[in-house]
């Protein structure tokens, strides 16, 4: 999948296994909708995260376009993340 190859900057987990898509659509004509938020509102790196986000999706065979709405509502926290992605960044998993 075109998410898990776009990390955080700061983190070193995929943006996917973090949990920050909240929601991902694709329209008849192959355009593709991604709502996404990230770990954190004041985020120094949000432009250059949806950038790539956008670009990997793009990238993939058959997509037209990608739209990508930024959201923090729902505010993103640690429940959000995969088992993958606790393990990996040494946190509980519940």
């Amino acid at each position: 999948m075109a998410l898990r190859q776009v990390y955080d900057p700061e983190i070193p987990v995929n943006i996917y296994d973090l949990g920050l898509i909240y929601e991902l659509k694709v329209d008849e004509g192959h355009n593709v909708y991604i709502q996404m938020t990230l770990t954190a509102p004041n985020c120094p790196m949000a432009d250059y995260v949806v950038e790539q986000v956008k670009e990997a999706v793009e990238d993939v065979p058959g997509v037209v376009s990608a739209q990508i709405d930024l959201v923090f509502d729902p505010v993103w926290d640690k429940s959000r993340m995969s088992e993958e992605a606790l393990v990996e960044l040494g946190m509980d998993v519940d």
